[in-house]
């Protein structure tokens, strides 16, 4: 016979393990030195070209060294899909940790160009 304690207790296990289950919906999104970033490429003016670009990674002060993988990594992304190709001029290369990251508030914001 099923008591109601029985009935609650199906419930409580049932609910954790759907809670369980979204942790990786939260968490999908990649690390870059162990952080992880929301980071968007999109063109400067899409009437002219696609292919210059600005990549913009937000609360970069949480990791600098993770905010520049990054936005190299949404830079390439972005040229990939438009363009096919990786390669891409960029106005600030985000790899060159001899230069500071360029930041606008708390988000990192890098200018490119690719050139397939």
């Amino acid at each position: 016979m099923i008591t109601d304690v029985s009935k609650a207790m199906a419930i409580l296990a049932l609910c954790g393990g759907v809670l369980a289950g979204c942790d990786g919906i939260v968490n999908d999104r990649p690390t870059y030195a162990g952080v992880p970033f929301k980071a968007k490429a999109k063109a400067v003016n899409k009437k002219e070209t696609l292919a210059v670009f600005t990549t913009a990674v937000s609360k970069a002060p949480r990791s600098l060294e993770g905010a520049r993988l990054a936005a190299h990594h949404e830079g390439t992304r972005y040229c990939i899909e438009n363009f096919g190709s990786s390669r891409i001029a960029w106005q600030i290369n985000p790899l060159d940790t001899d230069v500071a990251v360029p930041l606008d508030g708390d988000t990192a914001v890098y200018g490119g160009t690719c050139t397939p």
